[in-house]
């Protein structure tokens, strides 16, 4: 991060000389003094960030002050590069809250300072704040960083947390959204269907920009967007409709965008225009598709569409879906209630979440093709550094219409729950998160017909915005570290070696 950022490595912030740490007025906002240490080491760079950037904000608003104006509103999301880790979201938002451009340059020079600071602190030594970092946690104790080499801890210290390669099951929250949540999670709290008081016409309002944001993605008038629990209740509001509406002469189609495990993308835009001219209504479920790749309904000819939240770096509890007005689909209410969201959807719609679905779209919007090229780059590097290493790996799903970063191997002769255990360290999965209670192989795998000893030997691989290229080599290293212990251990894998045949042979069952 301190890297990325650029300028000047003293971090200067006043107008007084370089390194003095002084402004006018005989103020002070030199180095900061170093957090405190304690049995446990440093104070966790999170806090102790989070308290700077507070004091970087306060400077601000003074020095616009002086200067006898006020600082103008940044309309604009920062950078993606300039994002910031979690532990930065509350000083973030007292940045946001200032506005301007500035704000954010003065966030950046206090990262660089507090990262000189911590470096140059005494008593034990912590890696400065960085990107793609894990994170030791012990119970009740603040976090703190440490580099993702780093020796395990001592079995009374806390643990160290694997890499997430596991996207498709949830995509972590994006620094950006929860700076667009917290003002209605603290200051604006009013009902947004309270009409009687500004309390709530500030949450309708910023209800109604998020449902336009939404729209925006996909191509929608915002009038036809809904605001659910997430991807679940859509379809269900959704496919309870379409079957009442089925005749002896129509018929009900819903497909999903793209599929959650191995990552191919079906022809939407031939099924909807398909669709549309036999007059049947089109669903889709487009929860790992939306703001990952191009989609827009009119285009499309979609009927209803399925969204969630946390799937697009959002936060999770929110989704929504797509209702379109011309020619108009009807739907039933699953609930009744108040008659909110026109009343398809009755309850209290929770603004902070709608919020934070909508900044996510907006983020998507902005990004979505600088992340694809980043991760179909990232997505080659993991599948080329795999497969040249390891014979007899299979890549599940259509190579060329497929989503980049979903990626699904067949490890061939290896179980690939043991497999996952090995890999402890990194955060993967064998399948679907909605049916990982089941011990069964992949049920998509088997309708694409692979053979029941590659589909348990499955491992879904998840690249998302946040996965740096050192987190995927680790991954291909660990991967084809247990591999190769696992297959020694195998003899099924030993009889392959020797020229056997395994489908020549007849097993008998005792």
């Amino acid at each position: 991060m301190a890297q990325e950022s650029g300028g000047d490595e003293s971090g200067r912030l006043g107008s007084g000389p370089k390194g003095s740490g002084k402004v006018r007025e005989g103020k002070s906002v030199g180095s900061p003094t170093p957090p405190p240490s304690s049995r446990s080491g440093l104070a966790s760079p999170g806090a102790y960030l989070t308290s700077l950037a507070a004091s970087v904000a306060q400077l601000y608003v003074s020095q616009g002050k002086r200067r006898g104006g006020r600082s103008r509103p940044d309309e604009s999301l920062p950078e993606r590069r300039a994002a910031l880790p979690g532990p930065w979201g509350p000083g973030l938002q007292r940045l946001r809250k200032v506005g301007s451009a500035s704000g954010t340059m003065l966030l950046r020079a206090a990262w660089r300072r507090a990262a000189v600071a911590v470096t140059a602190a005494p008593g034990p030594k912590l890696a400065a704040p960085t990107r793609g970092l894990r994170l030791r946690v012990g119970d009740h104790a603040p976090q703190s960083a440490v580099p993702a080499d780093t020796a395990a801890a001592p079995e009374a210290g806390p643990v160290l947390r694997p890499l997430y390669m596991d996207v498709q099951a949830t995509t972590p929250l994006d620094p950006r959204v929860l700076d667009a949540m917290l003002p209605y999670l603290v200051n604006y709290y009013g009902n947004p269907h309270s009409r009687t008081h500004a309390y709530g016409w500030e949450s309708e309002a910023a209800m109604e920009r998020a449902r336009q944001q939404v729209a925006s993605l996909i191509g929608a008038d915002s009038r036809e967007i809904i605001f659910t629990s997430g991807a679940t209740e859509s379809n269900n509001i959704a496919i309870k409709e379409l079957e009442a509406a089925i005749q002896p002469d129509t018929s009900l189609v819903s497909v999903m965008t793209v599929n959650n495990e191995i990552g191919v993308k079906q022809p939407i835009a031939e099924i909807g225009r398909i669709c549309s001219s036999r007059k049947v209504y089109f669903h889709t479920d487009a929860a790992q598709a939306v703001g990952k790749i191009p989609l827009d309904v009119n285009d499309m000819k979609i009927d209803l569409m399925s969204i969630s939240g946390h799937k697009i770096y959002g936060p999770k509890g929110v989704g929504a879906i797509y209702i379109r007005r011309r020619p108009r689909v009807r739907v039933e209410a699953l609930q009744s209630g108040g008659g909110q969201e026109r009343g398809m959807r009755s309850g209290t719609v929770p603004t902070p979440l709608v919020v934070g679905l909508g900044a996510a779209c907006e983020v998507a919007q902005q990004e979505m093709e600088y992340d694809h090229k980043r991760i179909s780059k990232l997505a080659e590097r993991l599948i080329q550094n795999i497969m040249k290493s390891l014979p007899d790996v299979v890549m599940n799903g259509d190579p060329e219409h497929h989503y980049p970063g979903c990626i699904n191997l067949s490890f061939a002769y290896v179980e690939g729950e043991s497999l996952l255990m090995a890999l402890k360290d990194v955060a993967l999965s064998s399948g679907s998160a909605c049916t990982s209670a089941s011990l069964e192989p992949s049920y998509v795998l088997r309708a694409i017909g692979t053979d029941e000893d590659l589909a348990h030997s499955s491992i879904r691989f998840g690249i998302g915005r946040f996965t740096t290229e050192e987190e995927v080599d680790y991954t291909v290293e660990k991967c084809i570290q247990h591999v190769k212990r696992l297959r020694e251990m195998s003899p099924l894998w030993e009889m392959v070696q020797d020229g056997i045949d395994l489908k020549s042979i007849k097993w008998t069952q005792h």
